[in-house]
């Protein structure tokens, strides 16, 4: 082996592909495989996203409707009959706050959470929770628990 016959490993190499703009005696000077003028032949071109040819873009075709509340809260909803699950599951004992509501992944560490009336509660429970429905709160109560609001 000397530099004569140097090549690269099999399969290492892909095909070089076509080498344009090197003069008119390959077949691809001139224009580069570009066509004739237009935005598409000059460098730097690059098309905007949703660019449809100078057709009006779907974005702005379609109608907008609607409204987006910028100071919407929002809550994570947790159901009396998951709380129920949980002290049947022997997860939970008496207290239910934030600590015990993240250690069970029922709502993540930034959620405010919002105590929901679905279900029904048996167990003496105190919750702690940000915001409760009339009908939780009456059956936490009910149960001879206690809601904390925080």
């Amino acid at each position: 082996m000397d530099l004569s016959n140097l090549q690269p490993a099999e399969g290492s190499v892909k095909n070089q592909g076509k080498r344009v703009g090197r003069g008119q005696g390959s077949g691809k000077g001139g224009t580069a495989t570009r066509g004739h003028k237009g935005a598409k032949s000059r460098s730097g071109y690059s098309k905007k996203l949703g660019f449809e040819g100078g057709q009006m873009p779907l974005q702005r075709r379609v109608p907008k409707f609607g409204f987006k509340n910028i100071n919407r809260v929002e809550y994570q909803g947790i159901n009396l009959d998951t709380l129920q699950q949980l002290v049947d599951d022997k997860k939970i004992k008496d207290t239910v706050d934030l600590d015990v509501i993240l250690s069970n992944r029922l709502a993540g560490k930034n959620d405010l959470v919002k105590i929901l009336g679905r279900g029904e509660l048996k167990a003496k429970l105190k919750v702690s929770a940000h915001k409760f429905t009339a009908s939780a709160k009456a059956a936490i109560e009910a149960a001879g628990g206690e809601a904390v609001t925080l």
